[in-house]
C-alpha cells in the first residue's frame, strides 16, 4: 500500500471514482482530508448539531463528521486525530476505513485533560489517510460485513442491531 497524494485525490474526486460529499478545498492536506464534526455528543446526552459542545474533564464523547465518505475497491483509510486537539487532551478511538465503505464515519474520544474542551461544530477534528491498495479487494467491506454501512450520524451499534 502507499498513500495517496493530494493531487491524486482531486483527480479522483473529479473522475468519480472516489466521493466525499461537502468537499472543501481547506481540508485537503497533502496525504489526506481533514473531517469536520457534524454531531457531536457526551455519553448519555442528547446530540449537537450547532454551536459549541463543551467536553468536561474525564468524560467520553461521541463524534460523526460532515462528510459521507464512498471509497472504491482500491482504496482504504487511515483515521489520524488531528494533533491540535491532542494537544488539548482529546485522545480519540480511531482506524480503518475498509474499501467499499459507505457514509458517514464515527468515532469516539475522551478528554483526558484536567480541563474542559471546546469542541465547536464544523471544525476539523480527524485526518483521513487514503491507502492505495497493491489490487482491488475481492470483496469490499459491504459484501464482508457491511455492519456500518450507508450510516449517517452518530452510529454506535451496526445496523440490525440498534
Amino acid at each position: 500500500m502507499c498513500l495517496v497524494p493530494d493531487h491524486e485525490i482531486e483527480a479522483r474526486l473529479r473522475d468519480g471514482s472516489l466521493v466525499i460529499t461537502d468537499f472543501m478545498l481547506e481540508c485537503l492536506t497533502p496525504n489526506g482530508y481533514d473531517l469536520r464534526v457534524a454531531e457531536a455528543r457526551l455519553e448519555g446526552e442528547e446530540s449537537v448539531t450547532s454551536g459549541t459542545l463543551v467536553i468536561p474533564p474525564g468524560r467520553l464523547f461521541f463524534v460523526s463528521t460532515v462528510e459521507r465518505v464512498e471509497l472504491p475497491s482500491d482504496l482504504a483509510a487511515q483515521l489520524w486525530a488531528r494533533t491540535s486537539w491532542l494537544r488539548k487532551g482529546l485522545l480519540m478511538g480511531l482506524g480503518k476505513v475498509d474499501a467499499g465503505f459507505h457514509g458517514t464515519l464515527t468515532f469516539s474520544g475522551l478528554n483526558a485533560s484536567s480541563a474542559p474542551v471546546d469542541l465547536p461544530i464544523g471544525s476539523r477534528m480527524v485526518q483521513m489517510v487514503l491507502e492505495h491498495m497493491r489490487s482491488p479487494v475481492e470483496r469490499t467491506y459491504e459484501r464482508r460485513s457491511g455492519n456500518y454501512q450507508d450510516q449517517a450520524g452518530i452510529t454506535l451499534e451496526p445496523s440490525g442491531e440498534q
